[in-house]
């Protein structure tokens, strides 16, 4: 099989894109929405924030060969950590998983290092990347098979690392063991890159084609439609449903196929990039990401240079959040009141570490660590969305780098 083997197929396609390039050039009229701010959804990142950063800590301190980590090394870490508050206010707030004890030689100088609970949820968390490390490999070929050059560098991979749930130091320990599927290159100014180094047919299948071979099984052959869940009151605008019905009667563009020939300015090449973001959200662990994550993958990805607006143009797909002072995007069809339609074990596993922050204690059942409902979240997505007296339009949205 050709190293890419359905470039044929895709090119057969293409040719039957220019010939209705006309028919899809800019002709939809795109309504003008407001941005409606979802309280559910904003919870759960805000949560996370603070559950990224602690298990960043966590596996900081793993990698030191002291054993701790000092409040003076970590003193600069507060926007690296994407944390609102300082990094040493943020370890003395989680005792049940940094202890605090005097430097050594400094006494004066915090020190932290992780009690007994954080190294048991460690074991668990490592048991879990070892029993889901074939999953761990297909995720990462997927994003790599939708690069333009089927490499990214690995300064742009390396923050993902929590979203696509790939473990610590994953370019040491992940990578070397499948030298059949990834190799490490250097660029030309001297970065390192990982590149796919096996086309997988098998792989090349987006969540949303498999969506439908389910929808197909149970009631018989269906058009290949987005999931749509729009804010209280847009999916009932006529305005609305006539501009998605016209989107989704454009052509679907499979994110792992080549779009060199389509229009940049065409309505084919937006709904491509709805696919694109679409996918490598649906392959996150938590369906979502930050804004400033996909920008350093954008050339790669074929993404129009203010990519960021196609988040607000459909509402019904993505939600854009501006909590934690910074710009988050998620899949709304991931969730449901409030929780992850089908959760990852690693998702599962994160949310009881999530407990253990909150409330110091592990509960066990039959040997195994359970979790509780959190208490602070709001009662459902659905009910909690309420507009934002700061409208949010598209034209609006700022493409620069988070503040």
């Amino acid at each position: 099989m050709n190293h890419f083997g359905n470039k044929n197929r895709v090119f057969q396609f293409l040719k039957l894109c220019h010939h209705h390039q006309q028919q899809w050039q800019r002709s939809i009229v795109k309504v003008r929405l407001k941005w409606v701010k979802n309280r559910s959804l904003d919870h759960i990142i805000d949560k996370e924030t603070d559950l990224k950063a602690a298990c960043l800590l966590k596996d900081a301190v793993k990698r030191s060969s002291a054993g701790f980590l000092t409040a003076k090394s970590v003193a600069d870490w507060q926007k690296l950590l994407g944390l609102t508050v300082p990094v040493l206010r943020f370890l003395r707030r989680y005792p049940s998983l940094f202890e605090e004890f005097p430097h050594p030689r400094w006494p004066s100088l915090p020190c932290f290092r992780l009690t007994d609970t954080a190294k048991l949820l460690d074991s668990l968390e490592e048991e879990i990347h070892q029993s889901h490390e074939n999953d761990a490999v297909e995720r990462l070929s997927k994003v790599l098979m939708m690069m333009r050059t089927k490499t990214a560098p690995l300064h742009a991979l390396q923050p993902l690392k929590w979203d696509l749930g790939l473990p610590d130091c994953f370019e040491k320990t992940l990578i070397p063991k499948f030298p059949e599927q990834f190799q490490l290159v250097k660029y030309p100014n001297g970065l390192s890159g990982l590149k796919v180094s096996q086309w997988r047919e098998d792989l090349a299948v987006s969540a949303l084609q498999k969506m439908n071979e389910c929808r197909e099984s149970k009631r018989g052959k269906a058009a290949l439609v987005f999931p749509m869940r729009f804010p209280r009151g847009y999916g009932s605008q006529k305005k609305v449903r006539s501009w998605m019905e016209e989107f989704e009667k454009l052509p679907y563009i499979s994110p792992y196929a080549d779009c060199s020939k389509i229009d940049p300015e065409s309505d084919l090449m937006e709904k491509r990039v709805v696919g694109v973001l679409h996918e490598f959200l649906s392959l996150s662990i938590h369906k979502k990401t930050k804004r400033n994550y996909l920008r350093s993958l954008r050339e790669e990805l074929s993404l129009p240079h203010k990519f960021t607006r196609i988040f607000t143009r459909y509402p019904g797909i993505f939600y854009l959040s501006l909590k934690c002072k910074t710009i988050t995007v998620t899949l709304r069809e991931a969730y449901q009141s409030g929780k992850l339609v089908d959760p990852h074990p690693l998702a599962r596993h994160r949310d009881k570490f999530y407990h253990v922050m909150r409330t110091g204690l592990l509960y066990r059942a039959k040997g195994a660590l359970v979790e509780e409902a959190d208490p602070h979240a709001p009662g459902g997505e659905d009910s909690e969305e309420v507009e934002s007296s700061d409208e949010l339009c598209e034209d609006e949205v700022s493409d620069s780098e988070d503040e």
